[in-house]
């Protein structure tokens, strides 16, 4: 499967933005979806994660209660909305597909990543 972020940008604090990342294939809604990022200087790190159906997610502490993560596996698309945007969210946010436990998702194993889209939030 190929995958394809979208949906970054330059934002203030506080604002919001909807990253979409756009996948090719008929598989798409086998596999668990991730968002992941990394800022300058550090390593890649887990953001969010969704089984198949859309029934299960998964967040990052820094991030509960202001990104919500959901698919439409009819249009072989997913998203992170992104609310109360802070300047440490600032990053390239990639997304990404694998399998695993659903009890589990921030281990699960991954076998496919997009290209990143770059998101920065001003103070």
């Amino acid at each position: 499967v190929q995958l394809q972020a979208s949906g970054g940008g330059l934002v203030q604090a506080g604002g919001s933005l909807r990253l979409s990342c756009e996948a090719s294939g008929r598989t798409f809604r086998t596999y668990m979806m991730h968002w992941f990022r990394q800022a300058p200087g550090k390593e890649r790190e887990f953001v969010a994660a969704i089984n198949w159906n859309g029934g299960r997610t998964q967040y990052a502490d820094s991030v509960k209660g202001r990104f919500t993560i959901s698919r439409d596996n009819a249009k072989n698309t997913m998203y992170l909305q992104m609310n109360s945007l802070k300047p440490e969210d600032t990053a390239v946010y990639y997304c990404a597909a694998g399998w695993g436990s659903e009890a589990n998702m921030e281990e699960s194993s991954i076998g496919y990543w997009g290209k990143g889209t770059q998101v920065t939030v001003s103070s």
